[in-house]
């Protein structure tokens, strides 16, 4: 078995670009999308091409860092890579896994890295952080940052440098061994154990200040590991019992995958990694799925657009939902449902978004000692989006009740008192302004897209309410979808026939590209068709997707953003809808050519490089992703019969 998992196959290999923004150090940063991601469900890692975890927060995705180098070069790293060079030959996912393999050649011999946060069988612990909300499964976070290191030819000097900074770059840890050995050592901060972190290995550790590091030298077929913990888990004892924990993960990993309906298709491997990326950035305990694995990563380079993305918004509900029912996940949509309908439930204001543990208040705050990715400051955690009045929620939280009975057998007895609230509250503030999809912090205005959420909410209403029985307010809702429908095409629709960012403008906005997919009118609307050719063709540069023109709304913010990768692939999905296959196709190539090497997405392209921007992994990029993806396919194969 040990063979079988290190022999996976040398094949699709996945080449790394180390180049990246300079700051004014010379020092260079790694591009956001060259990044590798690791998770366990609890907590998750960015790698750098260079062997350095460079982003981990412990004990949650939206816990404190303890690596957080990311964000400044002071704030904490875990490298692990050959003395003599820092670009790998070759870095790539195991087949259908999390677990990141690294190929390092170097002047006398081949190394191979495999990182990855453990998963194990499920065990009870006292940790009240993890408290579950969803059905319980057979296997959980077993609390293990584990890296193997395999020498496959000649020999090589590898280091080990191990140097968290707690709580975002301001605690300095201390180590001290435990047991009488040079093999395990306990991080301390203030006189006291941090966090539980723990440092093991089967190669001897020193100590240099807040730095744990060895130097070791393996020649061919020798093999060494070294496993950081925290919660108090048992760290593996040698080599053989690290390896045999990468095993059970990887076939975690691959069983899950395998339960998946992925097409026969040359871009299944692109839905792949969107499942699993998806899956990683769920917090196993609630179901809620993280927007990213970051925070403030610029969504322009030296700007100030940066925020904290590690809380789930509501509005991803109905896109989840789609995602994950389309490839045949129902358990994970089903768990991310149950979680949006339990906050539902317990919450007659619905806000937008909450923590992944269900946490009303995200206070925003900025940590001035950061610098930030390539020093775009501010640094911020926390998020106050999560106050503002944004009426799309509602539409985004019906269309997921919509779904969810479209697609199981019955509706638990809670829903219906939770969606008559919601359309209530719909229908109670549909006519006001506010602060629309993109959560701007400018003036509030009568976004076009909130309000087709706003009509999505009662028109989804009243579908629902026929199945309850509730023929009444089936046909009350019936009537106050019209009559938004019709306030719509009244005042956010121009002379040509398009529909508008907001009823006081003739500025177009990219989030009206979901006006077909959310059948708010036929797709062979010609209102429909002429939206989507106007955004095709004038908020687009070089083929991709703008949001918005910043020079037409007071956003609240200043300086320029690159092109929106969701919303590039929503064009992909409403070109598909009015039937304009060639370029959908071609336009969902080339956004898949922009894929990290590791297939993974940012939220943002910046279309003068390529280059990703904002926060990453970003799950909203992947599930447009997926739905992009489907559309041209399912098109595609309706063209061959």
């Amino acid at each position: 078995m040990r063979r079988c998992l290190w022999m996976l196959g040398e094949m699709n290999a996945v080449h790394s670009h180390v180049t990246g923004p300079t700051d004014p150090t010379g020092a260079r940063d790694v591009p956001i999308g060259a990044y590798g991601f690791l998770s366990d469900g609890e907590v998750s890692a960015l790698v750098a091409p260079g062997g350095s975890i460079d982003w981990m927060c412990v004990p949650r995705f939206d816990s404190p860092s303890v690596f957080g180098r990311l964000l400044g070069r002071l704030a904490g790293s875990f490298r692990v890579a050959p003395a003599d060079t820092r670009v790998p030959a070759a870095r790539r996912y195991l087949p259908g896994t999390m677990i990141l393999e690294t190929t390092w050649g170097t002047d006398s011999g081949w190394v191979v890295v495999r990182d990855a946060l453990l998963m194990g069988p499920w065990h009870h612990d006292d940790d009240r952080s993890r408290t579950y909300r969803r059905t319980p499964t057979d296997y959980a976070a077993e609390h293990i940052l584990l890296r193997t290191i395999r020498c496959v030819g000649g020999e090589a000097q590898m280091i080990m440098e191990c140097e968290p900074v707690l709580d975002y770059g301001r605690r300095d840890v201390e180590w001290r061994y435990t047991g009488d050995s040079y093999h395990r050592a306990e991080a301390v901060a203030d006189g006291a154990p941090a966090s539980g972190i723990v440092l093991s290995s089967d190669m001897r550790i020193g100590f240099e200040g807040g730095r744990a590091s060895t130097r070791t030298l393996l020649k061919n077929g020798e093999q060494r590991f070294v496993a950081l913990t925290w919660n108090g888990a048992p760290p593996p004892d040698d080599y053989d019992a690290a390896y045999a924990k990468q095993v059970w993960t990887a076939h975690h990993w691959q069983r899950w995958l395998a339960r998946g309906d992925f097409p026969d298709h040359p871009w299944r491997s692109y839905l792949q990694r969107s499942a699993l990326t998806l899956k990683g950035l769920t917090y196993a305990p609630t179901g809620a799925i993280a927007a990213a694995g970051t925070t403030s990563l610029p969504e322009t380079l030296g700007g100030a657009r940066n925020y904290d993305y590690r809380y789930t918004w509501i509005r991803d509900a109905t896109f989840a939902l789609w995602g994950l029912y389309s490839l045949g996940f129902d358990w994970e949509a089903l768990d991310f449902f149950a979680f949006i309908a339990d906050i539902a439930s317990e919450d007659e204001d619905l806000q937008i978004m909450y923590g992944i543990g269900g946490e009303r208040e995200l206070p925003e705050s900025e940590l001035d000692h950061l610098p930030g990715y390539a020093q775009s400051r501010p640094v911020r955690i926390g998020n106050a989006a999560y106050c503002q009045a944004q009426h799309d929620v509602w539409g985004a939280l019906l269309d997921s009740v919509y779904l969810h009975a479209r697609r199981v057998d019955h509706l638990d007895n809670r829903v219906w008192p939770m969606l008559e609230l919601q359309v209530t509250q719909a229908l109670k503030h549909w006519r006001e302004p506010d602060a629309g999809i993109w959560e701007v912090r400018g003036p509030l205005r009568h976004f076009t897209s909130s309000k087709i959420m706003c009509w999505v909410a009662a028109d989804r209403g009243a579908r629902l309410a026929e199945i309850f029985g509730e023929h009444g307010k089936a046909a009350e809702w019936s009537a106050a979808a019209d009559e938004i429908k019709a306030d719509i095409l009244e005042h956010g629709v121009d002379e040509r026939g398009v529909l508008t960012q907001h009823y006081d403008t003739t500025a177009l906005d990219a989030s009206l590209l979901l006006a077909p997919l959310l059948r708010f009118l036929p797709a062979d609307d010609p209102r429909i068709r002429a939206t989507v050719l106007a955004i095709a063709d004038e908020l687009t540069v070089d083929d991709l997707v703008l949001r918005y023109k910043v020079d037409e709304i007071d956003d609240g913010f200043s300086g320029e953003e690159g092109t929106f990768t969701i919303c590039s692939f929503w064009l992909v999905s409403a070109l598909c809808e009015i039937d304009e296959f060639e370029r959908a196709r071609d336009l969902c190539a080339k956004l898949l050519s922009f894929a990290g090497p590791l297939e993974l997405y940012a939220e943002e392209l910046d279309h003068h490089t390529g280059q990703h921007l904002g926060n990453f992994p970003q799950a909203f990029t992947h599930l447009a992703l997926i739905n992009a993806v489907q559309h041209v396919i399912r098109l595609e194969g309706s063209r061959d019969e």
